[in-house]
């Protein structure tokens, strides 16, 4: 299974990088996405996610060929 995940905002810097290519055969939800990408850090409960540019639960389901996304929360207001 090959997955295609893009990190966005303030996360792209922490991660430091734009995006990954997984290619595993034991990733099923987004949370196992998260726990490859991050070396096995727990999904952060703020995080948001999507799937093929749909927001997306933890534990939606992946298939091959999706891309995975995961940004911070947008915050703001009109100044």
């Amino acid at each position: 299974m090959t997955i295609r995940v893009r990190y966005f905002a303030s996360l792209r810097e922490k991660m430091g990088r734009v995006e990954d290519t997984l290619v595993y055969e034991d990733i099923a939800t987004v949370a196992d996405v998260w726990r490859v990408v991050s070396t096995g850090q727990p999904l952060p409960d703020h995080l948001l996610c999507a799937i093929n540019l749909e927001y997306a639960e933890p534990l939606a389901t992946v298939r091959d060929g999706d891309e995975v996304a995961f940004f911070p929360p947008v915050t703001g207001g009109m100044g």
